[in-house]
């Protein structure tokens, strides 16, 4: 069918169950189909837009006031959003922020992301945590026609992330250096020009601020594509080895991922790994990894420590989980999500070799644990020594 109306919505969300939402578009026009999921973060829309680890998701925002500090070019975690939507409660208000450049409207329009405002997004966060992630269509149209049924069948022809690497999509073309470091009032982002420590990142869809806390912890970091070779990251003779966050199925990235990392496991070198990382060292010790219902996305999730029994509140992205019981002998768990009791960290037993699934760069989120930073930094240091 195709809506008609005296006054007709600008925007269309149509879930693959049959369920519609009308709102108010803004950004680009068009429509876009991927999956959905919700984000409970309080700030950092921008940097929750541009992570590449929401590579085919829509994301719904939980916190109504989404636009209202602006955009600014310093906040994307990449060059352009990932995220395939956005849906949020209220329309976005003009900016009121010294640091903002520009509407989020236009920013999106700019980047080809399309969003929708006045959605009841409590209702929505509900049908997500009550029968998981659903297929959508989402559609933005300024004269409001909607064919519905097209939509609906749009959403429910969507493959799904299971089965799907998407770190080829969003990884770096060719290798490159880094070294700026975090954000500091009042001089914003800093220079690494005294490197103690050489780290190659494998760039699964790396977030700026992951390589700039790499490099405020001292290190000079080279970024190697998600396809690199144990050979190539070898070449470089590195101190440590970081494998970063990502989207998509962790088990059909580690097709590929999976050799390069157990061969670096064979030197002894550090490692530290982040989100789609902590998955794949998990897999290359032999673990396995599941699907999630809705999975974790926000700025509010608490995770114990397990070693030190420290609480934790972090910032989290993620769809898939690291099986718990799956863990073969000699890979010890370190942290745990207090929601639910999911695996949230390992590590490798007398070896310099661990990983999180939640983000210590924040961005946006609490800094708790900046400190695995330093803890990398410190594996490397000792085995310099």
């Amino acid at each position: 069918m195709t809506l008609s109306s005296s006054n007709k919505p600008t925007a269309c969300l149509a879930l693959a169950d049959g369920r519609i939402f009308y709102g108010t578009g803004f950004g680009a026009t068009g429509t876009t189909v991927a999956e959905l999921c919700f984000n409970t973060a309080m700030t950092g829309y921008q940097e929750i837009m541009t992570d590449p680890s929401y590579a085919g998701q829509i994301v719904t925002f939980t916190f109504p006031h989404i636009g209202n500090t602006g955009t600014t070019p310093e906040d994307e975690e990449t060059g352009d959003p990932v995220a395939a939507g956005m849906v949020v409660k209220w329309d976005p208000t003009e900016p009121s922020n010294w640091r903002s450049q520009s509407h989020l409207s236009d920013w999106l329009s700019s980047r080809g992301r399309i969003a929708i405002g006045g959605v009841d997004t409590r209702r929505l966060t509900r049908a997500v945590r009550q029968q998981g992630a659903p297929h959508v269509a989402l559609a933005h149209d300024p004269d409001g026609n909607f064919d519905t049924d097209a939509l609906i069948a749009k959403a429910k022809s969507f493959a799904g992330l299971e089965g799907l690497d998407l770190a080829k999509d969003v990884t770096c073309a060719q290798s490159y250096r880094w070294d700026e470091t975090r954000w500091a009032w009042p001089d914003g982002y800093g220079k690494q020009d005294q490197p103690r420590h050489k780290v190659v990142a494998v760039d699964y869809g790396a977030k700026r601020n992951i390589l700039r806390c790499l490099a405020s912890a001292g290190c000079e970091v080279v970024v190697l594509p998600a396809t690199a070779t144990s050979e190539d990251v070898l070449a470089h003779s590195p101190d440590g080895v970081f494998l970063s966050n990502g989207p998509g199925d962790p088990a059909a990235t580690g097709e590929y991922a999976v050799p390069m990392i157990q061969d670096i496991l064979e030197k002894d070198i550090p490692v530290f790994g982040i989100c789609l990382g902590h998955q794949m060292l998990a897999l290359a010790l032999g673990a396995k990894t599941v699907k999630m219902g809705h999975g974790h996305h926000g700025a509010n999730h608490p995770v114990k420590d397990m070693q030190t029994g420290k609480v934790e509140i972090t910032s989290m992205n993620h769809g898939f989980t690291v099986d718990a019981q799956s863990l073969p002998q000699g890979v010890i768990e370190t942290h745990v999500s207090l929601f639910d009791g999911t695996n949230c960290g390992i590590a490798l037993e007398g070896r310099p070799v661990f990983s999180v699934q939640h983000h210590p760069e924040a961005s946006p989120g609490p800094q708790d644990s900046f400190y695995l930073f330093e803890k990398f930094a410190a594996h490397m240091a000792a085995r310099a020594a």
